[in-house]
């Protein structure tokens, strides 16, 4: 559903443009609302609601009486905000999701399937610089399981 990689600028209000490729995929799957959370690797993961029902359905499941579950959940779900498209493409980033990931300005979006990533474009061109050498050794070890 959501697939390649795009740089974009948070306007002064916060506000972000989804690229008009993700926006017509979700106009083809009828969605109206996103989710955005804290992700993992200090970027935010935004969902379709579909696919937010379906993570939360998995992170309800886990055990509450291991601490790493608890910790994890208090973590992904009190960083949720749910958020609507203006007409324009555009949803609202809160501040402290901004400083979750370290957003200042300058954005990519990463397309990720089920889901697409905010990063600051720092981080993401650090991060991608980091772990591109590792891509093949990394997909051998996943895809021959």
């Amino acid at each position: 559903m959501f697939y390649g990689e795009y740089e974009h600028t948070l306007d002064k209000k916060d506000r972000l443009i989804i690229p008009s490729r993700f926006r017509e995929s979700a106009k083809e799957q009828e969605v109206e609302r996103f989710f955005i959370t804290r992700g993992l690797d200090a970027c935010l993961f935004v969902f379709t609601e579909d696919e937010w029902r379906l993570q939360e359905q998995k992170f309800k499941s886990a055990p509450f009486t291991k601490p790493d579950v608890r910790k994890f959940n208090r973590l992904f779900f009190s960083g949720a905000v749910e958020a609507t498209a203006d007409k324009q493409g555009r949803i609202l980033i809160p501040a402290y999701l901004k400083d979750f990931a370290g957003i200042k300005r300058d954005v990519m979006i990463v397309g990720v399937s089920n889901r697409f990533e905010i990063w600051s474009k720092e981080k993401w061109t650090e991060y991608y610089k980091n772990t591109k050498e590792s891509f093949d050794s990394v997909a051998e070890k996943l895809i021959d399981q």
